[in-house]
């Protein structure tokens, strides 16, 4: 099909959604493709979409379906599904929002979807607000519990086909295994018992099942490798339900293998088509391309892009961009940090999967970013996931985001970095070295309250473990860290790596962040210790 040849997005898909082999299809059988982006923000600590407290929800949709979107994946934990109250939101923007619960504004959001033709995917992203788990459960958050939330959010939009597909977990990795018959790592299987719940409360829905990292035969992102789908199968009791997902991301986030290969990038194709793409290409059955992005900074990335929209639009693939935020730390958005100017260059290369655009005109403007909320940063399977930036939210602690894309090295789930809003004072730089380890630090937003800094930490040789503090002596709190684990004392800011920032290899630079919370101004050139 060619580009041209693509159906325009003009309103939501009419009834619920079905599958016959490798295609979606309408209610009345058409081919449909998916062309989703995720808006993150309700699996952080804010439990809201990121970016309310600088535009209206309606104008966010309105934008997202002008660029040629027809869908959103919306990331949430269960933690924020139990919680009661939200923060980082305008309620001069968004006065509808005032006093509502996450689940609450979960509908808000579902309804502001549909009034802009825009249908919904689900996507648990974490079971809280901290980093993204291995498997689909933790000794905090259990598989029953899982499962019986996914039962109550299908039983709550069962009569509303915005919601059209549910993502059960976000980027299994580590110890998860793929048709491997151990109960506790088995990741298909629990992904079958999840979806058989959730189709008994609704048998129209989709059921996205994500790859793992480890495949039998080698190690890829986050959430990405379905090699083993082909020997292991999900089964579902309602036919014709099933729609493989699977995350990629460019060297910017994490250095695979195949970016270095001498025929890159004509050898993507092949890497894809082993991984995950014979699902699509011998018409077993959809796959959703449910997280890329990218900067757009580098040759490599500008080349991993345009080759692999090029693979989705001759494969018809449905697909979800990362991020709508701007404040994904290792991607970037699909808007820049007023939430509202389009990053041009991005949806240019993607224009060839998108459909019909449309002018948009935001119903206000504010002038005055919102401090408040973090960027996300990526942690990856075997790679981290796009971190968020923090962009301004109101007097309210900023929210820490982690895209999805992860390698089989550590960040994915976009890890978070802080999204914060436009810098009110001179951005803050400073290097430490100590035995081969080089920490570059700089303040990434601050405002009235509060700062994110950014590290980049590298080493000479491999290291399993590393610390970078600074003097900070009018530091009041560590709000959140990503990437890293962080404190203050005695006038001191110590962070130590951990999770997938915590491993330094040879040549390979990990990206964290952490978000501190002060009364005074972010510091502009302190002394790092490296250890």
């Amino acid at each position: 099909m060619s580009a041209t040849a693509l159906p325009a997005v003009a309103a939501a898909p009419t009834g619920w959604l079905h599958t016959k082999g490798s295609r979606i299809l309408d209610s009345k059988n058409a081919d449909h493709v998916i062309r989703a982006t995720s808006w993150f923000g309700m699996e952080t600590a804010n439990c809201a979409p990121h970016g309310l407290w600088q535009i209206k929800l309606d104008d966010g949709m309105a934008e997202i379906a002008s660029f040629g979107f027809n869908a959103i994946r919306l990331p949430y934990s269960n933690e924020c599904l139990a919680a009661t109250e939200t923060s980082g939101i305008d309620l001069t923007l968004n006065p509808a929002l005032k006093g509502l619960t996450p689940l609450q504004v979960m509908d808000a959001f579902v309804a502001s979807a549909k009034a802009h033709g825009l249908s919904v995917i689900l996507d648990r992203h974490r079971p809280d607000s901290g980093a993204q788990s291995e498997l689909w459960y933790t000794s905090t958050w259990s598989e029953s519990r899982w499962i019986s939330d996914w039962t109550m959010l299908a039983r709550r939009y069962a009569k509303d086909p915005t919601v059209v597909g549910v993502d059960l977990h976000n980027e299994p990795h580590g110890t998860a295994c793929w048709g491997c018959g151990d109960p506790k790592r088995d990741w298909a299987a629990a992904a079958t018992r999840a979806g058989n719940a959730v189709l008994a409360v609704n048998p129209r829905l989709l059921i996205v099942v994500e790859g793992v990292e480890q495949q039998k035969s080698s190690k890829t992102w986050w959430g990405g490798g379905l090699a083993d789908a082909k020997k292991h199968p999900v089964k579902l009791k309602v036919a014709n339900r099933l729609v493989y997902s699977t995350h990629d991301y460019p060297a910017s986030v994490f250095a695979q293998p195949w970016f270095s290969a001498k025929n890159y990038p004509k050898n993507l194709p092949g890497v894809w088509k082993a991984s995950w793409g014979y699902l699509q290409e011998s018409g077993t059955a959809p796959v959703l391309l449910g997280e890329f992005g990218t900067k757009l900074e580098t040759t490599s990335d500008q080349q991993w892009l345009t080759t692999l929209v090029e693979y989705v639009r001759k494969n018809k693939m449905s697909f979800a961009y990362w991020s709508f935020n701007p404040n994904s730390g290792d991607t970037g958005g699909l808007v820049k940090d007023d939430w509202r100017t389009p990053q041009q260059a991005k949806l240019d290369v993607l224009r060839p999967i998108l459909g019909k655009q449309t002018p948009f005109t935001p119903s206000t403007k504010t002038t005055k970013p919102t401090p408040g909320s973090t960027t996300q940063r990526r942690t990856s399977g075997p790679q981290p996931e796009p971190t968020p930036s923090a962009s301004a939210a109101p007097s309210t602690p900023a929210p820490s985001a982690s895209p999805s894309a992860e390698p089989s090295v550590a960040p994915s789930e976009p890890t978070a970095s802080p999204s914060e809003p436009a810098s009110s004072t001179s951005p803050g730089t400073a290097t430490g070295t100590a035995d081969g380890t080089t920490a570059d630090w700089k303040v990434q937003s601050s405002w009235p309250g509060g700062y994110v800094a950014e590290l980049t930490v590298s080493s000479e040789q491999a290291r399993q473990g590393w610390t970078v503090s600074w003097p900070d002596a009018e530091a009041s709190s560590v709000v959140n860290a990503w990437g890293m684990t962080c404190t203050d004392a005695a006038g001191t800011i110590s962070c130590s790596g951990d999770g997938w920032g915590g491993d330094l290899r040879p040549g390979q630079p990990v990206r964290v962040g952490v978000q501190v919370a002060t009364p005074g101004t972010a510091p502009t050139a302190p002394t790092l210790t490296v250890s």
